[in-house]
C-alpha cells in the first residue's frame, strides 16, 4: 500500500501518541508499505511551531529524519489538481494533501471529517 500521512497523524506517529489508531499505526509500521510525507505537512508544522502553537519542531525534525518515509515535494501537477477539488475544505494544506493523494495514487491517512468527504482513498487515523 502507498500511504500519505495527513499532518496530525504524522505528528501522532512522531510523538508516539495514543491518538493514532491501531490500524493506521500498523499500516505505517509495515515496511511493505510505502509511506509518504508531504512538504506541505512539514511546512504547516513549521508555521505552527513558529507561532508557538507547537513546541516540538527540533524533536520532530530529528525523529522525522530517522524515519524511512519518502518526502513528497509539491509539484506543478499537484498545484493544478487543487483547482479541480470541490470546495469542501478551506485549509490550503489539507487541499494540497488531497490533491497529492489523487495525483500520486496514495491512500491518505487522516481523521479530518472534511477530508473524508473527498473522492480519495482513505485510512482512518
Amino acid at each position: 500500500m502507498r500511504l500519505l500521512l495527513d499532518t496530525h497523524p504524522l505528528l501522532w506517529w512522531v510523538t508516539d501518541s495514543p491518538d493514532l489508531s491501531i490500524e493506521a499505526r500498523h499500516a505505517i509500521a509495515d515496511r511493505r508499505n510505502s509511506v509518504h510525507v508531504s512538504v506541505a505537512s512539514i511546512w504547516e508544522i513549521a508555521i505552527k511551531a513558529g507561532k508557538g502553537k507547537l513546541d516540538l519542531f527540533d524533536e520532530f525534525d530529528r525523529t522525522l529524519d530517522q524515519e524511512p518515509f519518502a518526502r513528497l515535494d509539491i509539484l506543478t501537477p499537484h498545484a493544478r489538481a487543487v483547482r479541480l477539488l470541490p470546495h469542501i475544505h478551506r485549509d490550503p494544506f489539507d487541499r494540497m494533501l488531497v490533491a497529492q493523494a489523487r495525483v500520486e495514487g496514495l491512500t491518505l491517512i487522516t481523521r479530518d471529517p472534511l477530508v473524508t468527504r473527498y473522492d480519495v482513498p482513505l485510512l482512518a487515523a
